[in-house]
């Protein structure tokens, strides 16, 4: 192991994921010297195991599902997909796992990338041992931002080692259909990746140990993502959990609680995620190795004038454009107190991520899409407010007719009967999650109900729905 001189930043960024990206980028255009490090590939797990792979995977089963519900158009589509183009469209889309692109964008705004593994070693330094064993020490003045991100957990069950199950990672980076594949989980991870395999020739088991899908959701989301997903072909069994998996000759066996043996080609577990941050240094700041890193608005970390955990590791909100908002929000927080400029970290202030409790939005990427933002009715009414649920068939809809034969999704919004603005919105149905941005920007913006009146929806659109919203409101 040979050792370097320490070389001085104004900021380290652990992760070059899209979250560490745009912390680098927002910290760089304050001008402020910015260090990258990154032990896998620049531009993170979003990029080459799960955003990008998977929706390019998704886009074409979609397409098609939105091609066979038109008159003139259906019959061209019956065949199945061309699985090797959808997979080749994939892999370009990963840019086939190399980085290059990404690294090429961290060295035009000036950040050092450093390859290897970092560690925190004592506030604001970061020991990084590069692949050659070659250590390099680095010194923030001002920040070192965690954006190390997340990883599948995986369940502690009998036999796991010796069956190599998939997790996110190995479903979207497949470089062919299994024959049989068993999905465990009822969460995004599982449904989407159960409707890709599918569509691709896979014959897919769902095993869910709780009551429905999409569990997070409004009820009726799940509901009908469930009943498509059945007419799809996918096998899902509610109330069933996995209690010991093996390899027999090839094959997966999965044992259910109930002693029934589910055989496959493979296993994915779509059970959770984990913090990466069990080798990243905590100890020597005085936090817990492997925990979720505590942080405030502004996403300093609990207790420290220096540390900053941005994106999945904070378990504020485990979605991509969630963590960029947050590197935005902390970038610019760290060049304020840099500068020493005044913190603007009230609600909704340049400093502080409100939307992390007030407004995240969530597209599914299934056929039909399920979109929501915001609060459920079941989490508004524990959280305490007062409200009512809207709900209304999108078939209320002329855009929705047009849109497809047979086009089948609902509406709810969750209104706040003492404040008369928006708690939550959720759609379900083709072509929703392009509608999710609209319900956003009501909710963050806290428009009232009266004033929603004036935001004339197209015809014949599927945008329409929010009027059909506004007048169930008004007549119940």
């Amino acid at each position: 192991m040979t050792e370097t001189e320490t070389i001085v930043y104004d900021v380290v960024v652990l992760g070059a994921g899209p979250v560490g990206e745009n912390v680098a980028d927002r910290t760089r255009a304050a001008g402020l010297t910015t260090a990258v490090v990154e032990s896998e590939l620049v531009g993170g797990e979003c990029s080459y195991w799960a955003c990008m792979p998977s929706k390019a995977l998704l886009r074409p089963v979609i397409a098609r599902a939105d091609a066979r519900r038109l008159p003139g158009l259906d019959q061209a589509v019956r065949g199945p997909l061309d699985s090797a183009a959808v997979l080749g469209r994939r892999d370009a889309y990963t840019s086939h796992w190399q980085d290059d692109g990404q690294v090429g964008w961290l060295d035009g705004i000036g950040a050092g990338l450093y390859r290897g593994h970092g560690r925190l070693a004592g506030p604001r330094t970061v020991t990084v041992t590069g692949p050659d064993g070659t250590v390099t020490t680095l010194t923030a003045r001002h920040a070192v931002a965690v954006c190390t991100g997340t990883r599948a957990q995986l369940p502690d069950l009998p036999g796991l080692a010796e069956v190599e199950p998939w997790t996110s990672r190995e479903a979207t980076s497949a470089k062919a259909a299994p024959g049989r594949l068993i999905v465990v989980g009822g969460g995004v991870v599982a449904v989407e990746m159960a409707t890709a395999w599918q569509a691709l020739g896979s014959r897919v088991t769902l095993l869910v140990r709780g009551k429905g899908l999409l569990g997070r959701m409004e009820p009726f989301a799940g509901e009908l993502v469930a009943e498509a997903l059945a007419e799809a072909g996918v096998d899902i069994r509610t109330g069933t959990s996995v209690e010991s998996v093996g390899r027999e000759n090839g094959t997966v066996v999965a044992v259910t609680g109930t002693g029934e043996r589910i055989e496959a080609d493979e296993i994915l577990f779509a059970t959770g995620r984990s913090p990466n941050t069990g080798d990243i240094g905590l100890d020597t700041v005085g936090l817990e190795p492997g925990s979720w890193l505590e942080a405030d608005d502004t996403l300093r970390v609990t207790g420290t004038d220096w540390l900053y955990a941005v994106g999945d590791v904070n378990h504020r909100a485990l979605l991509t454009h969630q963590g960029k908002y947050q590197a935005r929000i902390a970038g610019a927080a760290i060049a304020a107190r840099a500068a020493g400029d005044p913190l603007l970290d009230a609600p909704w202030g340049a400093h502080a991520a409100t939307a992390d409790h007030d407004a995240v939005p969530q597209v599914v990427f299934t056929d039909p899409e399920a979109a929501a933002v915001g609060l459920s009715l079941a989490e508004a009414e524990r959280a305490g407010h007062r409200v009512r649920a809207v709900d209304v068939e999108f078939s209320s809809v002329a855009g929705a007719g047009l849109y497809g034969e047979g086009y089948r999704g609902r509406a709810r919004m969750v209104v706040d009967l003492e404040e008369e603005v928006l708690r939550g919105v959720t759609f379900v149905g083709p072509g929703v999650g392009e509608l999710i941005h609209s319900a956003t920007v009501a909710v963050a913006g806290r428009i009232p109900v009266g004033r929603l009146w004036h935001a004339v929806p197209s015809y014949p659109t599927l945008s329409e729905v929010w009027l059909r919203l506004l007048e169930a409101y008004r007549d119940n």
